[in-house]
């Protein structure tokens, strides 16, 4: 069954638009996606993810497996960046390694819409809950990440504190967030009946999309994929190990909150992706001795990939089968 599942996942069209992004760099291809189209595309699959999110959410009754799911999923967000901090201030810079720990704590959101197209591969459905928690675990990461970075860093100055400030409000009301967010509540006051007037844009387009997104996903990765090296070995290993292991024990613990396979295999999916647009946004204004080609590319070229070639189909086997 996981053979089946790895293999039915390796020929996922959006999945092989991926690689055709990173062949195309490979051959030195003219190959590419505008970007004032790619920022489009990113900006429907959040609506349309959060849209859909909502309409769910607005048929399920508020319990307490939804709200202990949420708590996990905000606690998960706030414990990843601590441990992975220290792992990773052994080989980096305090700056580097609160930045990598708090990428690696957020979430990355065209993961999760990639995992929701896996779930429906399954004769799945992702409940409303999930699109929420993903937005409440944006920000705990990168405030955590901030905390730790000041903590251990001697030269901290008041002016950093303001930007502190300034990047934790920016956290919250982050582009990405705020249109989950605001989808996700447009979707649950919306009925029915008005719901299935936008259907077709919301619905039915979703795939494709998808694969041109991922299409561009695969060229930007490719263009980072060559200086990243640079760095040894350490960042590959860590990027490819740690998001396994965390989606791995997410996948398993997760039943302590809840019994829905799906919604243990979105929190490992949250749990072991990595954040390549907020985060990076934080640090660029906040830690700018952070350095953006060490943990933009571990996130994006070497994570992503990971958990939609292997990562998915093992969360989803831990989620099924423990």
């Amino acid at each position: 069954m996981n053979l089946n599942l790895l293999i039915e996942n390796l020929t996922n069209p959006a999945l092989l638009f991926f690689v055709l992004g990173l062949v195309a760099v490979l051959f030195k291809s003219d190959l590419e996606i505008p970007p004032n189209s790619s920022k489009f595309i990113s900006l429907y699959l959040l609506f349309s993810i959060g849209f859909k999110g909502g309409q769910e959410l607005a048929h399920e009754a508020m319990n307490m497996e939804i709200a202990w799911t949420i708590l996990f999923g905000i606690s998960i967000a706030s414990a990843i960046p601590i441990y992975t901090f220290f792992i990773l201030k052994r080989k980096l810079s305090v700056y580097d390694a609160g930045a990598v720990a708090a990428a690696y704590g957020s979430i990355s959101a065209v993961t999760f819409v990639t995992a929701v197209s896996y779930l429906e591969m399954q004769q799945m459905i992702l409940h409303g809950h999930m699109v929420a928690i993903m937005a409440l675990m944006e920000a705990p990461a990168i405030v955590i990440g901030l905390l730790l970075i000041s903590t251990f860093t001697k030269d901290s100055m008041q002016s950093e504190k303001v930007k502190k400030r300034i990047v934790i409000k920016h956290s919250f009301t982050n582009g990405s967030v705020m249109l989950i967010l605001g989808s996700l509540i447009i979707g649950f006051l919306a009925s029915d009946a008005q719901a299935e007037g936008i259907k077709p844009f919301t619905n039915d387009i979703f795939k494709g999309f998808l694969a041109i997104f991922l299409l561009d996903m695969g060229i930007i990765s490719g263009r980072k994929l060559g200086s990243f090296f640079e760095y040894g070995w350490f960042p590959v290993i860590f990027a490819i190990v740690i998001p396994l292991i965390n989606g791995s024990i997410v996948a398993l613990i997760s039943a302590a909150v809840t019994d829905d396979v799906s919604n243990r295999f979105m929190l490992a999916i949250l749990s072991a992706s990595a954040s390549y647009i907020a985060v990076p946004a934080a640090m660029k204004m906040t830690v700018p001795k952070a350095n953006p080609g060490l943990f933009l590319p571990m996130a994006l070229a070497v994570t992503f990939p990971v958990n939609i070639t292997i990562g998915m189909p093992l969360y989803f086997l831990l989620a099924s089968y423990y």
